[in-house]
């Protein structure tokens, strides 16, 4: 058995090359041999958000705070809350955020494979998020 403390948790601001706003990525647990489950707690200020990106494996999102967005590539923009669940399949390139007005905490989980956990794409223009 492992307890990692609230208290040890390290958080550091979100990639620009990832994200557009103001986000802070929390690590919950990593991948570490033989282990495939990748969480982190994700705060995104309003109108923050990802880039495009998709996961090998996919990705579950639960929302624990707040008010976002979810869109997967051509589909509409979806309003997700507190106590939301997402799932995006498989290679479903997808973006996710605040809302506009409010800001949004979730706990993304992804499973590693062959090394990686997602693919970056481009990122999702004002036109995009405001649509």
């Amino acid at each position: 058995m492992n307890i990692t403390r609230a208290a040890d948790l390290a958080s550091r601001a979100g990639p620009e090359d990832w994200f557009t706003g103001e986000v802070t990525v929390q690590g919950l647990f990593n991948p570490a041999a033989p282990e495939r489950v990748q969480g982190a707690s994700v705060t995104f200020a309003a109108g923050a958000r990802t880039a495009w990106h998709t996961h090998p494996l996919g990705q579950t999102l639960i929302v624990t705070a707040g008010r976002g967005r979810v869109q997967r590539w051509g589909g509409p923009i979806e309003t997700i809350e507190t106590g939301d669940i997402v799932w995006f399949e498989p290679g479903e390139k997808h973006w996710h955020g605040a809302a506009p007005d409010s800001a949004m905490t979730h706990t993304a989980i992804q499973e590693v494979k062959d090394g990686k956990v997602v693919d970056w794409m481009e990122h999702v223009s004002d036109d995009q998020y405001g649509a």
